[in-house]
């Protein structure tokens, strides 16, 4: 009997621990399928709502989408922000899963990650944004400079352009909370860009620097000329 007792009372405790765990376990396994199904759902209405306002089109005008077919994806943005709400959801089920089960660490980890996500969603739209405007700036100065017959009118709104593009990502990386360490990056980039550019100035771009600044000089000459030339006013 003893013996016996021996050997009932392990299975009798794992029996007991297996059968306060399993409910607990076939909750979660509903969960995620429940949040499988919604994500998927959501990720279809997000990508149908986004291609509604003409998203996709905005994005294609900015030049993301064409970034990202020049990079292999198969892809626009809006297939990724549809994608990144899809993740979200699922996160957000494996979180209620994890914790019914009673696993801390792991909803602790999935809870950062959770986090996160909406952060990249924002800064995706920051950059959509902020790229269109930049492009839009871009071509009203060319534009601008064109009509004014200014030399190098592309260049400069390409300047313009490229500043702004610089400007909103350095916002969209400081919203995703990296902004110390890509700014201290950024600023190593570009005083080895600045660098190179000024050796390669000094050592072979001495015509064409006096060829633009002959051209300016040319211009601010005939301006003068034709102030002197005009009648004076009645």
């Amino acid at each position: 009997m003893e013996r016996f007792d021996l050997f009932w009372d392990p299975v009798q405790s794992f029996l007991t621990q297996a059968g306060e765990i399993f409910p607990k376990i076939l909750l979660a396994i509903v969960i995620l399928i429940l949040g499988w199904l919604l994500a998927k759902l959501v990720r279809f209405v997000v990508v149908k709502g986004l291609r509604a306002i003409n998203f996709n089109v905005l994005t294609e005008k900015a030049g993301l989408d064409g970034f990202l077919r020049q990079g292999g994806g198969e892809t626009d943005t809006t297939g990724i922000l549809g994608l990144l709400v899809y993740w979200l959801i699922i996160l957000t089920a494996l979180l209620v899963a994890s914790n019914s089960v009673g696993l801390a660490a792991v909803t602790d980890l999935i809870g950062r990650i959770v986090l996160f996500v909406p952060r990249v969603i924002v800064a995706v739209v920051i950059l959509a944004f902020g790229a269109y405007f930049a492009r839009f700036i871009g071509m009203t100065v060319t534009a601008y400079c064109k009509n004014l017959d200014m030399p190098d009118a592309a260049l400069l709104g390409r300047l313009a352009m490229y500043a702004i593009v610089v400007f909103v990502a350095m916002i969209a990386i400081d919203h995703l909370g990296l902004g110390d360490i890509i700014r201290q990056t950024f600023l190593v980039i570009l005083i080895g860009v600045a660098l190179a550019l000024a050796l390669a100035f000094g050592l072979g771009g001495q015509k064409r620097a006096a060829d633009f600044l002959e051209r300016w000089a040319r211009r601010g000459r005939s301006s003068e000329r034709d102030d002197r030339d005009a009648p004076p006013a009645p």
